[in-house]
């Protein structure tokens, strides 16, 4: 057991010096300067957004002259979504409803959704925006600003998180867990590797140019995880993709309660990986570091085992979740919760392997997808 004690503890100081390093390094984007910027086309997939989409539309209108345009596809919604939009467009003409058309086969709903909205725009920027998004004042032009300053054709921020329900806190919360345990936010800056593209779908700045020569949303038609296989594309075509922290840019409420939370974890988790070693690799990882130590301590005092080890490696993850906490404005009693969270975190992880590897699918707004298994190879 003195063995294990002390790989654990090696592991979590490992991951504990990434934390602070990428909550130390990792850069927000900066305020607007006097320079003018071009104006963006704000791109909008909707579904069945009613309740959420008029704050989004309202915070995008408040961007002044920094928006030129702003397209919301109503991609077969079967609410008040388009309502919705043809009364904000009497109010702001900027704002025009494009109606849904049938899905192709071979494409998944949200892609599609993008593409058609990039083939109407008429911007040399375009903002893509989920409906349950709200953004700061002068966010868009912030963004436009960043990218340029930064020579990127391609800017992901990543959102500050709306939780409200007590399960939306406790949980939400290992979103960013995930990502910034183990991927270095500020080497991917200086860094253009594929492998090191990261992005939120929640707020995605793309060059026109730039969109259409790599191939915009058509060249991840069927992917669930699209945001960030556009990023990782984006580098393996030569251009310049990052991702910042964007806390004070864009807010997103994602999920509302346990079952959205569920849903919507349990369609991306498992195709998120593009080997299959990745996965197990992963879900072992997260386990043995991250829950592990909290399982161990009394075990180890029953037994008057190593329990300081296991004791000194929970409180680092606990410290881990407290200064992500801190960055992103997650409540500390979330933090003590980690063991409740990680374990449904690793459940998630292994129903959406079989939901995914038995056939069934994962369903997400009414659709079922039957995404493809990670590979052996890119």
């Amino acid at each position: 057991m003195t063995a294990l004690t002390t790989i654990v503890f090696l592991l979590c100081s490992f991951v504990f010096l990434v934390v602070v390093m990428n909550m130390a390094l990792w850069p927000g984007v900066r305020k607007k300067e006097g320079e003018d910027v071009p104006a963006v086309s704000v791109l909008i997939p909707a579904r069945n957004e009613e309740r959420r989409l008029g704050s989004c539309l309202d915070s995008v209108s408040r961007q002044g002259p920094a928006v030129a345009e702003v397209l919301v596809y109503d991609d077969h919604s079967t609410d008040g979504t388009a309502d919705l939009v043809r009364e904000y467009a009497a109010r702001d003409a900027r704002i025009r409803l494009l109606p849904g058309v049938a899905l192709p086969d071979g494409w998944f709903g949200k892609p599609f959704a993008c593409a058609q909205l990039a083939r109407n725009a008429a911007s040399e920027w375009f903002l893509f925006l989920d409906a349950d998004t709200a953004l700061s004042a002068d966010a868009a032009a912030r963004m436009v600003n960043e990218a340029r300053a930064r020579n990127a054709t391609f800017l992901s921020c990543w959102p500050a998180l709306e939780c409200r329900t007590f399960w939306e806190n406790a949980l939400m919360p290992m979103l960013s867990f995930c990502a910034f345990t183990l991927f270095p936010a500020h080497l991917a800056l200086s860094r253009n590797d594929p492998s090191l593209g990261l992005a939120h779908g929640a707020c995605i700045l793309a060059q026109r140019d730039a969109y259409r020569s790599v191939g915009g949303h058509e060249a991840v038609r069927n992917e669930i995880f699209e945001d960030t296989c556009l990023a990782r594309l984006w580098r393996v075509r030569g251009q310049r993709s990052i991702c910042l922290d964007g806390q004070d840019v864009v807010r997103v409420r994602m999920y509302e309660g346990l079952g959205d939370i569920w849903r919507g974890f349990l369609k991306n988790f498992y195709p998120a990986f593009r080997h299959r070693w990745g996965f197990p690799l992963f879900l072992l990882f997260h386990f043995t570091c991250f829950l592990l130590p909290f399982l161990m301590i009394p075990l180890a005092l029953m037994i008057d085992g190593p329990w300081h080890l296991f004791a000194a490696s929970a409180a680092l993850v606990v410290a881990m979740r407290a200064i992500m906490g801190m960055r992103f404005g997650h409540p500390f009693w979330s933090s003590l919760l980690h063991p409740v969270a990680e374990a449904m975190f690793i459940a998630l992880g292994i129903s959406s392997w079989w939901q995914c590897r038995s056939g069934r699918g994962v369903e997400w707004k009414g659709r079922r997808y039957h995404a493809g298994a990670p590979v052996d190879k890119p």
